[in-house]
């Protein structure tokens, strides 16, 4: 009897890196979930310069550290797939590399005359926090939800644009420049501003007339910000009445993911999963 080979050390990377199903997935992923939490920590410590001061040493090595576990995933993530472009070109690809390389780069601006630079560049880890996205599986259906919906919620927007201007040309006529209505613009902005209950106070109707529309605005404004919310929600809904259970297997050729359950071969290349 024939004994099963095991799989060659490019799909065990495979498995332990995009796949959380396998015992070396869960731990790859809690363990990089703790280093993405750590170091936006570390950028927010950072940036108050007292804490800075007394700890500077122990923020940079602890930086380095996790730049450096960062640069090793991302390298593994390019060598365990056929098709590097695929992931080095994706949406999460191009993230995880602009989650790298602000500390490498931080090395070639050195002097005063780069501080600003420099700081901006630190900043840019905070980008490290949009790789956590990959581990939600609520974020993926989310996003799936918004852009099925994106049509209905830009016809919304649109609605919403056209009565922003018919209410600030109505509101500049009834209250006028010499209530702080200057222009029609600056009404749209108090149109905009009350739709949206948020309501700064800096411009506010004087007259009984304006004061009243603002009132219907108000309360019209409580309906404005219920509808893309019921629309996202209306299609979350449908997505979960399709019954769709998709696992975490990812094609070592194409990078495609989202296969459903018992899936044995990719939807899009035709290539075997590793799914032993």
């Amino acid at each position: 009897m024939k004994q099963k080979k095991d799989p060659n050390w490019k799909n065990k990377l495979h498995e332990t890196i995009y796949e959380a199903d396998t015992h070396h997935g869960k731990w790859f992923d809690i363990i990089l979930i703790l280093a993405i939490l750590a170091s936006i920590i570390l950028v927010m410590l950072e940036s108050v310069e007292s804490f800075d001061k007394k700890y500077h040493n122990f923020l940079n090595i602890s930086e380095w550290i996790i730049t450096i576990l960062f640069t090793i995933e991302y390298i593994a993530r390019i060598i365990s797939i056929k098709k590097p472009s695929k992931y080095i070109f994706s949406f999460y690809g191009i993230i995880d590399l602009m989650a790298t390389i602000p500390k490498y780069l931080s090395l070639f601006f050195v002097g005063t005359h780069a501080l600003v630079a420099l700081r901006a560049l630190r900043l840019l880890r905070v980008f490290r926090i949009l790789k956590l996205a990959r581990y939600l599986g609520a974020s993926t259906k989310l996003m799936q939800a918004l852009k099925a919906s994106r049509i209905k919620i830009a016809v919304f927007l649109f609605s919403v644009i056209v009565l922003t201007i018919i209410l600030g040309t109505i509101m500049y006529l009834v209250e006028g420049p010499e209530n702080g209505f200057t222009s029609i613009p600056q009404s749209m902005y108090w149109a905009i501003v009350t739709l949206t209950t948020v309501g700064y106070g800096d411009i506010s109707p004087h007259t009984p007339l304006g004061q009243f529309i603002a009132s219907v605005v108000m309360i019209l404004g409580y309906g404005i910000i219920a509808v893309p919310t019921g629309i996202v929600t209306s299609e979350i809904t449908k997505s979960e009445l399709e019954h769709h259970h998709n696992n975490t297997q990812h094609c070592s050729h194409c990078n495609e993911d989202k296969h459903s359950d018992k899936a044995k071969y990719c939807h899009n290349c035709g290539n075997k999963l590793n799914n032993e």
